[in-house]
């Protein structure tokens, strides 16, 4: 897989505010981001119909070489979420990407996820399509979101996937499978949610290690692969300093097993 980064807390950009009065701070918030070295901001097209992509360019184009910037496409729709639906027809796959180009101001996106598979198309068809954009300079690197181990297995003899993106924290590893065979294959694994948790022992060991709740469960995610690559999102720069400096704390053994 094409190296990333070192750093290994990245940044989803989905919480940031669009509109015109708080477009400022979520500036500010997306370059310090960068200042602190975070190695992957995460957006989406479904974020807003593409006004999150904006954003993100309007932030921080030209895009430092050390920053990967990545988006997402397989929805479609306009105006309130309840009107998108999965939408990974060849066709569409091809419109949404060279979309996302021009809002992010772009020749080639750096990493390009599919969003979710949608059920109605092959799995072959949606991923050759992103196949293809690559071939043609579009895409440099692929990734999944939301997959099963056998949709990764079979997106793989496709193409090279560089990244899964699958909910997983503390609270929910459903996705364990998925988390060992990308640890297998030195493909990174970018959890989305990765800060939910019910309080107790990560309470308990935050007050321990002088750290944040946050900073424990984003420290726990670390210790499970290497391939581990959270993007905590947030509007606070304040949180985004704290999640950061989350890649400093160590657990213990002993708090470790408390916490799983």
């Amino acid at each position: 897989m094409p190296h990333i980064s070192t750093g290994r807390i990245g940044f989803g950009a989905m919480q940031l505010p669009t509109s015109p009065d708080e477009r400022a701070s979520s500036v500010a918030v997306l370059r310090r981001a960068v200042e602190l070295g975070v190695p992957l901001i995460d957006t989406a097209y479904l974020y807003g119909g593409g006004a999150n992509e904006e954003l993100i360019a309007a932030a921080l184009h030209p895009y430092p070489e050390e920053v990967v910037v990545t988006t997402k496409v397989g929805v479609s729709g306009s105006g309130a979420l309840s009107d998108w639906r999965l939408d990974g027809r060849p066709d569409s796959l091809r419109r949404q990407v060279d979309g996302c180009l021009t809002r992010l101001r772009v020749e080639r996106i750096s990493l390009l996820q599919l969003h979710r598979v949608d059920p109605d198309v092959p799995l072959a068809d949606q991923v050759g399509a992103l196949a293809e954009l690559a071939a043609e300079g579009k895409v440099e690197r692929i990734g999944l979101s939301e997959v099963t181990v056998d949709q990764l297995d079979e997106a793989r003899t496709i193409v090279d996937i560089a990244t899964v993106q699958n909910r997983y924290n503390l609270l929910d590893r459903t996705h364990e499978p998925v988390l060992r065979a990308c640890t297998r294959l030195g493909i990174a694994f970018l959890p989305w949610r990765p800060l939910a948790h019910d309080g107790g022992e990560v309470d308990a060991v935050a007050a321990e290690l002088g750290a944040t709740p946050a900073q424990v469960v984003l420290a726990w995610l670390l210790t499970r692969s290497p391939v581990m690559l959270p993007i905590p999102g947030t509007a606070s720069l304040a949180h985004l300093e704290d999640n950061v400096a989350a890649g400093t704390v160590r657990l213990t053994a002993e708090q470790q097993s408390r916490l799983e």
